[in-house]
């Protein structure tokens, strides 16, 4: 099986900066996307940005010059850089992956636990 597993989550000042991270282990299986989302209290989860295996990138206009996504294929990981965090990117942010296991003839989605992320004003 294939395991993500999400870490840098914290707590952060406005204005500050944090790097999440996520991981996927397991063997004999490829990734297609891969993306985060987020879930604040109340909300419905929302996707934050998201890159293809192509490399192409997708971001929420809420957080579009301030978030970078990136990922290296050969770590099988894929890293997201906050930068001038508001209080109102306080969430639970999910790693999401699209996989293909081997012999399996779709893909499948994957999820980390989560990371919480406190943006203090």
């Amino acid at each position: 099986q294939v395991q993500l597993v999400e870490s840098g989550g914290g707590l952060v000042q406005a204005g500050g900066s944090l790097r999440l991270s996520c991981a996927a282990s397991g063997s004999n299986f490829s990734i297609n996307g891969m993306g985060w989302l987020r879930q604040a209290p109340g909300l419905q989860r929302e996707l934050v940005a998201g890159i293809s295996s192509g490399g192409s990138t997708y971001y929420a206009n809420s957080v579009k010059g301030r978030f970078t996504l990136s990922r290296d294929d050969a770590k099988n990981t894929m890293d997201l850089q906050m930068n001038d965090l508001k209080p109102e990117d306080t969430a639970v942010y999910y790693c999401n992956a699209v996989i293909l296991l081997s012999g399996s003839r779709s893909y499948m989605d994957f999820w980390g636990k989560g990371t919480l992320v406190t943006v203090s004003p």
